[in-house]
């Protein structure tokens, strides 16, 4: 067992099998030693966190950020599910978290878009320490696919 799956286990993550692809995409490419993960969904045990946040979220009371910060902390297990596919199985091959991607499905009044996206940076940094800290992008959409109140892709340097 990996440091990073000891890590995984004492955060109490099992990882999901990964998704398939639902389109004309392939989940992963590596060209030398980085691996693209194609944006993985707000999707568990329960299903998919659907969701449009609005502006009215933004007052913290709804409990509406805390569930997409959950949605993006999701987004983050299923890219490490692909990315352990990557490689090979055996994730103490990161080396790095180069940059993340991460899209909100919100109105246009809805502000916290970065924050909902710290769930899946949040992630990273638990599992990999310092090298789990990597550039990023949090965008807001007004839709997203399937309905789903997050997507999260990553780039991801491996030995």
């Amino acid at each position: 067992m990996s440091q990073v799956d000891a890590k995984l286990a004492s955060l109490g993550i099992d990882l999901p099998t990964p998704a398939a692809p639902v389109a004309n995409y392939v989940p992963f490419v590596q060209t030398g030693n980085l691996v693209f993960v194609s944006g993985q969904v707000a999707v568990g045990p329960d299903g998919m966190v659907t969701g449009h946040l609005t502006g009215g979220d933004n007052d913290g009371t709804s409990g509406t950020l805390a569930k997409a910060q959950g949605a993006a902390r999701l987004c983050a297990i299923n890219l490490l599910a692909q990315l352990k596919v990557a490689c090979g199985g055996d994730l103490g091959r990161v080396v790095r978290v180069v940059k993340l991607n991460g899209f909100v499905n919100c109105s246009d009044g809805f502000a916290q878009i970065p924050e909902v996206v710290n769930g899946a940076s949040d992630l990273f940094v638990e599992v990999f320490g310092d090298a789990g800290r990597h550039a990023r992008a949090a965008v807001g959409s007004s839709s997203l696919p399937r309905g789903v109140m997050v997507e999260v892709e990553g780039v991801f340097e491996i030995s």
